[in-house]
This record gives structure tokens, sequence and C-alpha cells, in this order.
């Protein structure tokens, strides 16, 4: 059994995969996700697994230099955005609309799906390097 937090073999694989500025999304359950990418799929059903518990358990084994939200998400998800802003406190953060945003998904290795239910709960995340 592995020693490390993340548990789910699929997501643990597609990080594994990752090279330097490749991206992964974690989204909530009403983000539409483009054909072409991969599709994880962890929703139950509403609020489970939350956002939060998703996007703990990537960080615990991916390194990220870069992050982006959509710009919609500071007036309605704040909440949301105070933790992603916490959680990756010192990663270069970036905004666009939401629009932008599912067009950028696009270009993702993987798309997990959530449980989330609340508003713009959605990240772009991008690979680092440890050296």
């Amino acid at each position: 059994m592995k020693k490390n937090t993340l548990l789910n073999s699929e997501l643990s694989y597609e990080i594994s995969k990752l090279g330097h500025t490749q991206t992964i999304v974690v989204a909530d359950c009403g983000l539409p996700i483009p054909e072409n990418v991969k599709r994880i799929d962890l929703a139950l059903i509403r609020g489970i697994p939350s956002f939060k518990d998703v996007l703990e358990a990537i960080l615990s084994e991916m390194c990220v230099e870069e992050y982006t939200v959509a710009s919609e998400m500071e007036d309605e998800n704040p909440k949301t955005l105070a933790f992603v802003r916490e959680a990756l406190a010192g990663v270069e953060a970036g905004e666009v609309s939401h629009t932008e945003f599912k067009e950028l998904t696009r270009k993702a290795s993987c798309v997990i799906r959530t449980g989330e239910a609340s508003p713009y709960a959605n990240i772009i995340l991008q690979s680092g390097v440890k050296f």
C-alpha cells in the first residue's frame, strides 16, 4: 500500500506523468470537460468529495509552480478563493475570465471532477520541478 497521502491510483499516476509546465484541472461538478481531455471522475454526490479535499490531496504529491482560477471566483466564491490562496501561498497566481478558463482546460493533461457544488470552484495547476 502507498505510504503517501494520495491513494487514488489513477490520479497519482496522472500526477506522476506530468512534465514541467503541463497542467491538470480540479473542477466542480458542473464544469464542462472537453471530450479530448482525460476525465478522472471522483464525484459521488453533491459536495462529496469537496474541492478543498481533492486539492489538498493533489498538493500532497504535485509540485505546482503556477495556478489559474476564474476571475469571477473573487465575487462569487470568496471563501474558496481564500482557501486556494492559503493552500498555494508563494505560488504564482493567475486569473482569467470563466470563458477563457474553459478554453484553457482543452490543453490540460486531465480534469479531475469533484462533487463540489459551489460557483467557480475550479483551478488549473501547472506542474513545476523540484530542482
